[in-house]
């Protein structure tokens, strides 16, 4: 057999395990924009032990999928509007969960060290809305979205401006918004220094929000 034959049967191999990420409205990105305090609103705080964001990555033999935590958050309402919303994120409380302690272990050490997330030196991040409106158009992946959500992500010092769908339903004394969109790791300069295997992994990743705030 041919060295070429078994590089091509070796490349159709490897192709076709590829994992695409979840198919999900990818968050258009822009520079970071300014947030504007309401003078006035009812406060709700964010419940860290309900609220979390899950992510999941792709690479072409598989994904993994991981949590993080949020350190505090709240929103602040006016009528049936929500005017302001700032989250910090707990980068400490980073995990993955899709494979045996020890690798769960090895790959959330890998995701915290200075090739990713620099936790040592980021330990949070931030997202703080910039505005939030009803959806007009209903066209999207997230069929029961109601509203679409901007806000800045910082991560690693680095501020991008995200806007994405998102279900939010408000009650008198709690509000509880669910998201699922796709970002580009990228710009925010995770992986940038990764080693030749890690940018084998796809710069989309999947990030899923449940979020519950209570008056």
């Amino acid at each position: 057999m041919s060295k070429i034959f078994v590089v091509v049967i070796g490349v159709t191999i490897l192709l076709g395990s590829c994992q695409n990420p979840p198919k999900a409205v990818t968050a258009d990105t822009t520079e970071a924009k300014t947030v504007y305090n309401a003078a006035t609103g009812t406060n709700f705080k964010a419940d860290i032990a309900q609220t979390k964001i899950e992510f999941i990555g792709t690479k072409p033999t598989g994904k993994h999928h991981g949590i993080i935590g949020i350190k505090e958050g709240s929103l602040t309402v006016a009528g049936t509007d929500i005017n302001v919303g700032r989250f910090v994120i707990d980068l400490n409380t980073l995990r993955t969960d899709d494979q045996d302690s020890s690798g769960n272990a090895r790959l959330g050490g890998h995701l915290r060290s200075p090739d990713f997330f620099d936790v040592p030196q980021f330990d949070t991040a931030i997202f703080e809305i910039t505005s939030v409106v009803k959806l007009v158009d209903k066209q999207i992946l997230l069929q029961d979205a109601t509203h679409t959500v901007t806000g800045n992500l910082i991560l690693k010092g680095i501020s991008k401006n995200i806007s994405f769908p998102a279900h939010i339903n408000m009650q008198e004394a709690i509000i509880t918004a669910d998201a699922n969109f796709n970002i580009d790791r990228k710009q925010w300069g995770l992986g940038e220094a990764a080693t030749l295997k890690d940018k084998l992994i796809s710069p989309i990743v999947n990030i899923n929000v449940h979020l519950v705030a209570n008056k």
